[in-house]
């Protein structure tokens, strides 16, 4: 039961949060059309970079799916400033994210960190404005609202997307991640971080080097900074950990560098990296450290103890939780193969990077606007795209890489 107990704990903790910032989330989607904003951002202006950072902050997208959404802005003329202001916001933090960081790490950490993703977006954004004006071009079709069925009820489309499409893209991300912060709690040292790396400083370097090239959700990394935190971590390099995980990997870095270019690339990790740096030495060196101290699941977790984690509302969101993500994993099962019945008839290309529904939806519509394509099925854990009719692999190849995919066919 001690090594259950850790995992346990997470999950009741985070659980109420999670549901919650999902149904927010849904109904974001649902009622805030970004067709309400997009016409904001197209100026290579202050103000246009100002909406796109702002427009980012509660959105639930990781990097996976903030990829094609920021390359769809760009193509539909939004300002390549704006278009980076909005993809280093956006990965940080969420409505969903925001909530479970209020959960596990305390309100000031829930407030920073949607601060600190605003402000590294907002820095990014302008100085790409300054240093590239190119205007943006409208070719490519949005994948918002790519699934709703025009029967499905506002109500409806929201809790599809909440407990449906949203636990499709981050659930195994977020069960990662509370896996891997159960196993930190049971097998790290509890001095770890204080014994071999007391400055702060040195955290951070350490955390950056680590957190830069690798992927992390901006939820499921979470409860492993919490964990890391009560391990010695410093909280400002927890605060690293949290802004440069989910903004970064190597995957989005390969493509901004082949869409934006090389320049506008470095602009993009530089604002991460200074921005993470700089929120995170305030926090460890101007902020008061009892602000930052271990809540009471913290303590939970280092002593393996349960009085706190197991009384019956938390209990019935977690289980509430895992049904929803076993339901939204059969369903998506259930998907692919529905999606198989067409690949007897149907050329197929294989498509590099489609992590997500929202990626799914974004090659689907794309690829379906071409002239001779019948329709288009994509199978999102094949990496594959079914496309019935007559395509021109050239057009096909085009349209894919322009939005940020790769054609590996």
């Amino acid at each position: 039961m001690q090594y259950i107990t850790p995992f346990l704990l997470l999950l009741n903790e985070m659980s109420p949060y999670l549901l919650l910032g999902f149904l927010i989330a849904g109904l974001l989607k649902v009622f805030v059309p970004r067709e309400k904003y997009i016409g904001q951002i197209a100026r290579p202006n202050f103000r246009s970079v100002l909406w796109a950072a702002l427009a980012g902050v509660p959105l639930p997208l990781c990097s996976c799916g903030v990829i094609p959404t920021g390359m769809s802005l760009r193509k539909e003329g939004a300002s390549k400033g704006a278009t980076v202001a909005f993809l280093i916001s956006t990965p940080q933090t969420g409505v969903d994210s925001i909530a479970a960081t209020g959960s596990l790490l305390g309100l000031p950490f829930a407030i920073i960190r949607p601060v600190a993703a605003f402000i590294t977006g907002l820095a990014g954004g302008f100085a790409t404005n300054r240093l590239d004006k190119t205007v943006g071009e409208s070719d490519i079709i949005n994948s918002e609202d790519g699934n709703d069925s025009l029967d499905k009820s506002k109500i409806a489309r929201v809790f599809h997307y909440a407990f449906v499409e949203m636990l499709q893209n981050i659930g195994k991300w977020l069960l990662a991640g509370i896996l891997i912060a159960g196993l930190i709690a049971i097998f790290l040292p509890d001095d770890i971080f204080t014994t071999f790396l007391s400055n702060p400083l040195l955290n951070m370097l350490l955390v950056l080097a680590i957190a830069v090239p690798t992927y992390t959700c901006a939820t499921g990394s979470i409860p492993m900074a919490a964990v890391l935190m009560m391990k010695g971590l410093s909280p400002g390099a927890a605060l690293v950990f949290l802004m440069a995980g989910p903004a970064t990997s190597i995957a989005s870095i390969t493509v901004l560098g082949k869409m934006l270019g090389r320049k506008t690339l470095l602009i993009y990790l530089a604002s991460i990296i200074a921005g993470a740096m700089l929120f995170g030495l305030a926090i460890d060196y101007l902020l008061p450290a009892s602000w930052f101290g271990m809540n009471q699941m913290n303590h939970d977790l280092m002593h393996h103890t349960h009085h706190h984690a197991f009384s019956v509302f938390p209990s019935i969101c977690s289980i509430l939780l895992v049904l929803l993500i076993i339901n939204a994993f059969i369903r998506k099962y259930i998907d692919s193969r529905a999606v198989m019945k067409h690949s007897a008839t149907a050329k197929t290309y294989k498509i590099g990077g489609m992590t997500c529904n929202h990626c799914k939806a974004t090659v689907e519509k794309n690829l379906a606007r071409l002239e001779g394509v019948a329709s288009v099925h994509v199978d999102l854990s094949k990496g594959i795209a079914y496309v019935e009719g007559t395509p021109d692999d050239d057009e096909v190849k085009k349209t894919v890489t322009a939005i940020g995919f790769e054609y590996n066919s």
